[in-house]
């Protein structure tokens, strides 16, 4: 087993973990840094756009199909799952045919699901259509993961991860504006219209600037049966599973607060859509500014340290969004939730880092399994989260609690050395 990665002589120190031998970050020559961080973070940024995008329309959606809102709750779950099969199926083919052709490919057919989302007639088909959406989502989502192992280790990873944090922490801050802005020349189904163009302009992106990463040399070519050995040893490996069920509880919080956020805000406290689409990017404020106050922090305190951080302050953020909700004050719960999102720019970071640091020979399946089960975990928020009266947020802030305490506890029992 293996420690935190550590550099030594200004090279990424590489340890086995099991039976597979460790390839050092600098296989290859590294990309340039800041173009690589802008390419992958816009990348990564498909997630919360997906996700954040249509937030403010979604009481319009529920009116328009005539349904409830936790049947347009349930498009957020099925994009969510969407994005965990994606990522479990393109993060081993990433391994195998090396990292541009699948991020090309996503990010084309995501383009394709969206531009027919904003057709569909039912919340059905929009929830069906949604699945396939995230399936092509998260092409980029898992190999923008695995390029940053590829290129570095340890704390270098985790600042590269937080560099890349500044970007993808924009786009919480600007899709649910862009929505709104959306909003007021369209129906909701312009907001799919925009991402699909989004969605095309980066895969022009990707495929002309995005270097390649993976030679040939260091890609897999052992076919199914070696991506079940990998497989099974990600899964009986305590530590890692610790960091990936930490991170996605982590996630499953926020998604929780995702989900329930519009009604709970615009319904519950009457906010307008252009005032919550403020606050939502407020909060997304502090997770920039936490994230690179991560990679300062980096050259002082260990990664676990700071995850551990960041994992309490979670848990204090959810019990005051809780207290704020049983009590009706929009100040204490608003002062929850941003502390809540700021935690991510922490605990992310670090713990992505840590768990890809044991398997340097399998970024992709290992980045895979990590943002596969993030996603699954996460999924379980929605409809949670959309149990009952929204109100004043109890349920959603409940739901908070419960997956921060989760996180903290699967770092305390599985992941302590």
């Amino acid at each position: 087993m293996r420690d935190e990665g550590t550099v030594t002589n200004g090279r990424p120190a590489t340890r086995p973990v099991g039976k597979f031998a460790a390839v050092p970050a600098e296989t290859t020559r590294t990309p340039n840094r800041a173009l690589l961080v802008v390419i992958l973070g816009l990348i990564t940024a498909i997630g919360p756009l997906s996700l954040d995008m249509y937030l403010p329309a979604l009481p319009d959606i529920a009116r328009d199909l005539e349904v409830s809102p936790a049947q347009v709750q349930l498009s957020l779950t099925s994009c969510l799952i969407g994005m965990a099969l994606g990522q479990l199926i393109f993060g081993p083919l990433s391994d195998r045919w090396g990292r541009r052709r699948p991020v090309v490919w996503g990010l084309a057919a995501y383009a394709l699901f969206s531009f027919l989302i904003a057709l569909a007639p039912t919340a059905p088909v929009l929830t069906g259509l949604r699945l396939l959406q995230g399936l092509a989502g998260g092409a980029g989502v898992v190999v923008a993961r695995a390029v940053v192992r590829d290129v570095a280790a340890g704390n270098q990873a985790a600042k590269l991860f937080s560099s890349l944090t500044l970007i993808f922490g924009i786009a919480p801050i600007a899709a649910p504006s862009l929505g709104s802005a959306v909003l007021r020349f369209s129906s909701w189904h312009g907001v799919f219209v925009a991402l699909g163009i989004v969605a095309v302009l980066l895969t022009v992106l990707a495929a002309v600037a995005l270097p390649e990463t993976l030679p040939p040399a260091r890609r897999s070519t052992g076919g199914l049966g070696e991506v079940a050995r990998t497989a099974r040893e990600l899964f009986t490996d305590r530590v890692f599973l610790g960091y990936a069920l930490a991170q996605s509880c982590t996630f499953a919080a926020l998604f929780a607060y995702i989900s329930g956020s519009s009604f709970v805000l615009q319904d519950g406290y009457g906010l307008s859509p252009t005032v919550y689409s403020l606050l939502f990017g407020g909060n997304a404020i502090g997770l920039i500014v936490a994230s690179q106050a991560n990679g300062v922090l980096l050259d002082r305190w260990s990664l676990s340290r700071l995850m551990y951080l960041g994992l309490v302050v979670q848990v204090v953020a959810g019990a005051l969004a809780l207290l704020g909700a049983a009590t009706g004050s929009l100040v204490v719960l608003a002062t929850g939730l941003f502390l809540l999102v700021a935690a991510i720019g922490v605990i992310q970071p670090n713990s992505t880092a840590l768990a890809l640091d044991r398997y340097p020979a399998h970024a992709g399946s290992a980045a895979a399994l990590l943002g596969g089960v993030q996603s699954i975990v996460a999924s379980v928020a929605a409809p949670l989260a959309g149990l009952g009266d929204p109100g004043q947020g109890v349920p959603m802030s409940v739901v908070i609690v419960g997956f921060a305490v989760a996180a903290l506890l699967s770092v305390l029992v599985l992941a302590r050395r």
